[in-house]
This record gives C-alpha cells, structure tokens and sequence, in this order.
C-alpha cells in the first residue's frame, strides 16, 4: 500500500518490498520542498510518496504583497489538459498578483524523489490520485498562491471537492486539439503518453474530462498567443469575476445551496453537477420561458457533459399546474426513458417549478430535481422550500409533495426579459418577506419602485435578502408543522390570494403576485381591526403597493368578488385546521403571527369595506 509508514514492508503478491529513499527536505524562500539542509529533521521517503510531509509539515509562506497587484485574496488553480500552459501561465500570473506560485507535479516528484512516470508504474493511479488531492488540499489551505495543477487532479471528484470547499478559484485554461498536439511533443516520458499516439490520447482527454472542467469558476479560451499575452487575459477575467451569492438551506442530508448572481445560466452544467447523481437530466419548462432560456441552459448542460434525455415545455399560465398537465408530463418524462439519478430540472416561474418538482416527487417514487427559477416570484419565493404542487377545482396548490431541490439557480440576468406585470406581481412576494422581516420592509418603502422598473443592484439585493429569510424559515421548519408560527407564517396575505385566484379560476385573469399584495393589505387591515397593530400600517401597505404599480384592494382588481365566494373558498384553505380558518396577523413589520381567533363577521365585514359585494 502507497500510503503505508516509509518504515514499513509492503506487501505486493508474496514478496516484501521495502526500498525506503532517505532524502532530506526544507522550505526554500518559496515554500517548496526541495532537496537541502536544515529545517526539516531526516524523513524517510518512500511509497508515502512524502505526501503526509508535503500535506502536514512544510509551511507555506505569506503572500509577498498581492494587494498592490489587484489578487483576489484567496488562491487560483489552474486546472486543464496536458499542454495548456498551466505552469507557463501560472509563474507570469503569480508574478504579476505578487503570489507565490506552485507546481503540484513538482512538489510530488521533489517529495518522493521520482517522476510520476515512475509512481504511476510502481503503485498505479489510484494511489497517486489520493495522494495528489491531499497535496493540493494542503497547498491551497494557507495563504493565497496560484497553483499548477495536474492534467488529472481536477478529474478526480474529491480534488474537485477540496478546491470548492477552500475557497480557490478554479480557473480552466481551455485550448483547441491543434494547439494541444503541438505543445505536447517531447512529452513522451508523461504516463499517458507512453507508448500511446498523442492526438488520440489527448482527444480521448477532451471528451472525458472537458466536462469536469466544466465545473471551474472560469473558463479562459486560449490559442497560439503568447503567454505574456494569454496570462493579461488570466488576470483580467478573474478581476471581473464575480462569484454567485451562495446561501444554504439547512436541512441536512436535505440541505442545498440557493446560488444568485447573472450569468448563472450559461454555467448551469457545471454548477448543478456536483449536486446530482448522474450527468442526465429532463428539463421542464413553458412555452414562453423555452425560447428565450432554453438554449443557454442548453449550452450549460452540455458543456458539463449533462444529456438531456428529453424537453417538455408546458403551456405558460396557471392553468397548466393541475393533474392533467402533470399526467402528459409525467408520461414524456416516462417515455424518454428516465430513471431515479435522472434529474428534473425545471426551467421558469412558480407554475413550472410547482409543477416539475411534484412530477419529480410521484415519478418512480421520487428524482432528483434542481430549481432554475426565472421570474422574481419564483426566484424570492416558489424556488425555495420544496413544496410543490397543482391545483384543483376546489383551490389552489391542494394536492402535492414537500420535495427539496438539489441546487436552486437563480439567475438574476432573465430577470431582464420579464413584462412589467410579471416583474410587478414577483415583487409583492419581496414585499411579503420585508412585513415578515421588518428592516427589510423600510427597504421596500424605500426602494421597490426601483426594483419594479427593473434597477439591477435592487433586483439582486430583493432576491438575496428574501432567499436568506425563507431559507432560515424552511431550515426551522421545513414541513409547516410548527403549531404557531414557523413555516406558516410565510403564508401572509395567502389565504385571501388563493381565494381570489380560485374564484379567477387561474386562467390568467388574475397573477398570483397580483393577488398576494391585495391579500397583504388585506392582512394588514384584519390585524387593525383585531386591534394587533397601528391602524396606519393597512394604509402604508396599500399605498406602497400602489405606488409600485399593483392592484392594492378588492375595488381594484378587474373583476368583482362575492363575499361569500370568498369565505367558502377560504374554508377550504390547506391551512385550514379543525374548521377554523387561520391567518396570518401582524402587529407591525418583523412582527408575524398565526391565529384561528378570527371572527367570521369580521372578515366578511373587512371583505366588504374593501370591495367585495
């Protein structure tokens, strides 16, 4: 065994080999472990390869003063196929952001005093790769450096693993079959190259790991330039990098990451695949999101090497999320072929992601599925949590399944692409979450008419702020079983919206953002009238919904309202318990509550005041 004491015989078949190289190794000015005198103590060296030297003893050193040089602040791997110039470019690179730089195939073959040529033929590949990875684990757990790494390592999913996990970028330097055939003459010593035809081995190393090198942080196309020229256009694509916010949900071995930023899709392959079983996927999506999306999500996919065995795009509108238009779904699903590490990936707003992740939920018992919402109401809220769901004749999202998702993009950029009316009825959802947050509700008076006419740097801060308050809510309760409280209350302005949206028959008359800000001002003033919070808050509601555009009482939807439609649907709200209706009060911003002691005649009479008839 690789890793066994250097002072240890090995066994291999019936003979003990036990060749131990006594070197000794320092750390030079550059923290690499080199040949020489004095700081370390004598190590035996052998089949350890001197990893658990390099991974436990050599220090490395203080940034030389990358400030000055614009680096990151954290350390840059360089990853991609033998002959990309990952040493070439990395030595200008750590030159130019005043980092140390590293070579991971030199430090193992200085550690264990021989060629990988050589540890590939005595102790195989596997061996070396888990060695490898604790190297480069160690390398990028100090102070930042810009790391060379093997044509392999970022092959290897733990490697893979270790460099997201510290925190590095990985940056892939992707060339061209012609470039990489040139560059690689006289590599023959390499051990994919022995005794092997190099345009075949390194088109054999495009198709298999181009699409793990899919999963790094960027991606920098090079070609004959020169390195002065192609290191410029490193350093200049990691100064404009800019990572997704991550937020986790924490549920466990449930748990996933909400990612939020622009751009997302074109990287959907490779930020989704760490997260699912298999590189194979349907994605779901509707008739109006398909043809302005699908092909960049698409694209992402397949640069990842993610097939997609077939995709199904729904009628756009409400009136898709119900059993029949789960049953087609579930039937193509079924006839592409799928199976359970097949992944759902639903591409759109609420209804196609309610409407995907109950298909992934029922179908062979339960898929994986992964959230790629492109509205604002699907990005603040639907995309998070898990429900899902269709309707029924009798209300709004009664049959359905808790089903998380493995990963939740969303990208801010298809944002862009939304009528006003659909940007306006996302943006009740995030002024749903200010009520329940409180200080997120002074930045709603202040800011929302800036998030409805499409302001970039709004829109971002309104989906990361509500995704950081539902997760925490989810994460507390993730099935809606508190008994006050909890999950529930994410439900304000809901149970009056479902009403409306039942009664609307959810043709598209009436948008569920649409209903949900007439539902919360609607809350606001029951909780006036129940004598819970200010009467001045109902007014400030309405009025700011107003002002950003939206219907803000029953008077100014487009059609009229029985009030004792209304109640009847109500009594067949899901969070109906023991026949008593409940509601979610206020008793002022960031202050939320549930309660069944609601008078009926007392909703009748504010449904009335406020427009029903």
């Amino acid at each position: 065994m690789l890793f066994a004491s250097a002072r240890k015989p090995v066994r291999q078949g019936r003979k003990r080999h036990a060749r131990p190289t006594r070197r000794r190794f320092q750390a030079d000015s550059q923290g690499a472990s080199r040949p020489g005198r004095g700081v370390l103590a004598w190590a035996t060296v052998s089949r350890n390869l001197a990893f658990d030297l390099l991974t436990d003893a050599v220090p490395l050193p203080e940034p030389s003063g990358p400030a000055a040089f614009g680096a990151p602040g954290r350390s840059i791997v360089l990853v991609g196929l033998p002959g990309a110039g990952k040493s070439a470019i990395g030595k200008r690179l750590a030159q130019r952001l005043g980092l140390p730089f590293r070579d991971a195939d030199s430090e193992i073959e200085a550690a264990a005093g021989m060629p990988i040529t050589e540890i590939f033929a005595r102790y195989g590949e596997a061996h070396f790769r888990d060695g490898e990875r604790r190297v480069i684990a160690r390398l990028i757990s100090g102070p930042p450096i810009v790391l060379a790494a093997g044509g392999g390592a970022y092959a290897d999913a733990r490697t893979r693993r270790a460099v997201r996990d510290s925190g590095a970028i990985a940056l892939w330097l992707r060339c061209p079959l012609p470039v990489l055939i040139r560059r690689v003459a006289g590599r023959e010593h390499r051990p994919m190259f022995l005794n092997a035809e190099p345009t075949e081995v390194l088109r054999h190393l495009m198709a298999t790991r181009h699409p793990l090198f899919a999963e790094a942080d960027i991606t920098v196309d090079c070609s004959d330039e020169s390195p002065e020229y192609t290191t410029r256009r490193v350093a200049e694509a990691i100064a404009a990098w800019v990572p997704p916010q991550r937020l986790p949900v924490r549920l466990g071995d449930r748990g996933y990451d909400i990612l939020v930023g622009p751009g997302l899709l074109a990287q959907a392959g490779g930020l989704i695949a760490p997260a699912i079983p298999a590189r194979r996927a349907v994605v779901v999506t509707d008739t109006i999101v398909g043809p302005l999306h699908l092909p960049a999500l698409r694209a992402g996919l397949a640069a990842a090497g993610i097939a997609v065995a077939t995709e199904i795009a729904v009628p756009a509108g409400e009136a898709s999320k119900g059993m029949a238009r789960l049953t087609e779904v579930l039937e193509t699903m079924l006839a592409a072929g799928v199976d359970r590490r097949t992944t759902v990936i639903a591409l759109g707003g609420g209804v196609v992601g309610d409407l995907a992740g109950f298909a992934a939920a029922v179908a062979l018992r339960g898929l994986p599925f992964v959230q790629v919402p492109t509205t604002l109401l699907a990005q603040v809220d639907s995309s998070v949590g898990g429900k899902t769901g269709v309707n029924l004749a009798a209300g709004k999202n009664l049959a359905g399944a808790f089903h998380q998702p493995r990963i939740v993009l969303a990208d801010t950029a298809t944002l862009a692409t939304l009528p006003p009316r659909e940007l306006r009825a996302g943006y009740a959802e995030v002024a749903k979450h200010g009520l329940l947050q409180g200080p997120l509700w002074d930045w709603c008076e202040a800011n929302g008419r800036a998030v409805v006419a499409g302001d970039h740097a709004a829109l971002a801060h309104a989906v990361i702020e509500s995704c950081k308050l539902k997760s925490t809510v989810v994460a507390e309760d993730e099935r809606e079983e508190s008994v006050e409280g909890g999950r529930a209350l994410l439900n304000l302005g809901h149970t009056f919206a479902h009403a409306f949206e039942a009664e609307c028959g959810y043709g598209g008359e009436l948008l569920h953002g649409e209903a949900v800000g007439v539902g919360l001002g609607l809350a606001a003033a029951l909780s006036a009238r129940l004598g819970h919070c200010s009467q001045e808050l109902p007014g400030r509601v309405m009025q700011h919904l107003a002002d950003c555009g939206m219907p803000a009482r029953i008077r100014d939807l487009r059609r009229r309202f029985t009030v004792e439609a209304l109640l009847g649907r109500m009594a067949k709200d899901k969070k109906v318990r023991d026949g008593a209706m409940r509601f979610v009060l206020l008793r002022g911003p960031g202050d939320a509550f549930t309660s069944a002691d609601v008078p009926r005649e007392t909703v009748a009479g504010l449904l009335r005041d406020e427009g029903g008839v």
